[in-house]
């Protein structure tokens, strides 16, 4: 009997663009001038793809009289806006490594990162939220001594940067962008850690852009596509998926709101007329959630990508009665992001019910854990990826690197997985304990660090728990010192506000005084998650 393995490559027809993004970028520039490539929905900002290239060619420009060379890093901290566009694009013609900052850093997290990766130029927004920017870019600055300069969006500096790069010769950007190679770095990304350091993902042109233009080739991009993006650009999925994917076939990119509102996300669509809309799960259940959904005017929506953590199947079913041919896509960080996608002309079963097929000139397997042997088809085992995707490896950090990806060039997702007999994939669960809460990977370990530092807190065990709503939340179990007043989630809110990221503050406090062990002394964090749902009522 001849026993298929859940083994598998995807179409290699379409060759990969062996190319930068800057050259990508000046080709679509070139056969599509006069479409428009960006749309901020907020202050009505638009330009046409001419007028996009005259600005990054403006402030790439400016990047190099700054002294900028290839190879540089050169940071980004805001929320979604024109200007996060123009910086990447610019970084990528000059060859600068663009580090992605996520909005809700806290000051201790911006100065690991800016510190990490050796931080040279930094762009930033003055404030968002209850964020102040500048000031915690004062406080840290000083004790980053590789940090020469930090341009506010809409200061003096920033307009008097581009009118220096506008006056400034084209033919040395040029020459430089002449010598960059596909395989040049080009990116850093940080992932949460397990020992609750983050750890910077570095891709190069060759793996993004070509993750972009084969996203958007499976949900059949061309430049008549105008696609809202209400996801952050800070992840792949923002800048991948979103602006990449539109760069790379000619299309629109429409920016809704700095950050994600479903009231301004289905205006965009409706005002706009986009073709296409991007979110995680708990955003499209929000956008279905506004009170007068059926009053936005959606008929122009035709696809959209649906990623960043498993999707209920009743609101999947929701979704493609207004975005019939929306596709779900996995990955991670390190493959640039999307491994496996599902095409618009798969059937609805299959489409709600996996995470499709693997992507273009990438191979896909399911092991073994304990042997790393293909398994048969139809039965679980560990999600497994290779091929250009996979990232260069982590930022100056080789031994990381190598626990990563293995001799042979396959990257181990953590993630459980089923191939059926056709090469359809769907996640089964994770082997390893992230949680992932409303499209965030939260590493339970870097939470656990942290709490350690409470004076009452003797340990700390978190898990995730189910949410209707962020598909998990973060429960933390605690072992308080003799003596100590109990602490609740509003003790412990106060306690980590400032200090944490917003979403890796544990919902639910449960303080005991054992933990379940096994016989070899570790924490049963099965059974905690088993009495969870009971003592949570879930």
């Amino acid at each position: 009997m001849d026993i298929r393995l859940s083994h598998t490559v995807g179409p290699t027809e379409r060759p990969l663009l062996e190319m930068t993004i800057g050259d990508n970028f000046d080709r679509t520039a070139s056969r599509f001038p006069e479409r428009e490539a960006l749309v901020d929905v907020p202050t009505g900002r638009r330009w046409t793809y001419a007028g996009l290239r005259a600005d990054v060619d403006a402030l790439a420009s400016a990047l190099l009289e700054e002294g900028i060379v290839p190879g540089d890093r050169v940071a980004i901290w805001a929320p979604n806006c024109p200007e996060w566009v123009l910086v990447q694009f610019a970084a990528a013609k000059v060859g600068a490594i663009l580090v992605n900052l996520n909005p809700a850093y806290r000051s201790h997290e911006l100065e690991y990162v800016l510190t990490q990766a050796g931080i040279r130029l930094m762009f930033a927004v003055q404030s968002f939220k209850t964020s102040d920017y500048e000031a915690m870019v004062a406080e840290v600055s000083p004790r980053c001594p590789g940090l020469d300069r930090v341009v506010i969006f809409g200061s003096d500096e920033w307009a008097s940067l581009l009118i220096r790069g506008d006056q400034a010769s084209s033919e040395r950007l040029t020459e430089v962008q002449a010598v960059l190679s596909p395989d040049d770095p080009i990116n850093i990304q940080y992932t949460s850690g397990t020992t609750g350091s983050p750890k910077g993902v570095t891709l190069s042109h060759r793996n993004i852009l070509n993750n972009g233009f084969f996203v958007g080739e499976l949900l059949g991009y061309t430049e008549l596509d105008r696609i809202c993006v209400p996801v952050p650009f800070y992840h792949c999925f923002g800048m991948v998926m979103g602006n990449l994917g539109a760069s790379t076939h000619g299309a629109c990119v429409v920016i809704p709101s700095p950050s994600f509102d479903p009231v301004a996300t289905l205006t965009a669509c409706a005002q706009e007329q986009c073709t296409s809309v991007y979110g995680v799960p708990t955003m499209f259940i929000s956008m279905l959630d506004v009170p007068d959904f059926s009053s936005y005017d959606l008929s122009s929506i035709r696809t959209g990508a649906m990623a960043g953590s498993p999707c209920p199947v009743e609101i999947m079913k929701q979704v493609t009665a207004w975005a019939p041919e929306v596709a779900i896509a996995y990955g991670m960080t390190e493959t640039s992001p999307a491994s496996t996608q599902t095409w618009v002309d798969d059937s609805l079963d299959r489409r709600v019910s996996t995470v499709g097929r693997a992507h273009p000139h990438v191979e896909v397997k399911v092991v073994d854990p304990e042997t790393g042997e293909a398994v048969p088809r139809g039965r679980s085992g560990e999600l497994c990826v290779r091929g250009y995707s996979v990232m260069l490896g982590y930022w100056n950090e080789p031994d990381k690197t190598a626990k990563a990806i293995d001799t042979d060039g396959w990257i181990h997702s953590g993630d459980l997985a089923v191939m059926d007999e056709d090469g359809f994939v769907a996640i089964t669960g994770r082997i390893k304990d992230m949680v992932i809460r409303g499209g965030e990977n939260i590493y339970p370990r870097e939470i656990e660090e942290f709490l350690y530092t409470h004076p009452d807190i003797l340990d700390a065990q978190v898990i995730g728990v189910p949410d209707d709503k962020f598909g998990e939340e973060l429960m933390v179990w605690l072992r308080l010192r003799e003596g100590a007043e109990k602490i609740d989630a509003d003790n412990l809110r106060e306690f980590c506000t400032g200090r944490l990221t917003h979403y890796k503050i544990p919902r639910y406090v449960h303080c005991v005084d054992e933990f379940p062990m096994t016989v070899s002394g570790k924490v049963r964090k099965v059974e905690l998650r088993e009495q969870a749902l009971q003592i949570l009522g879930l």
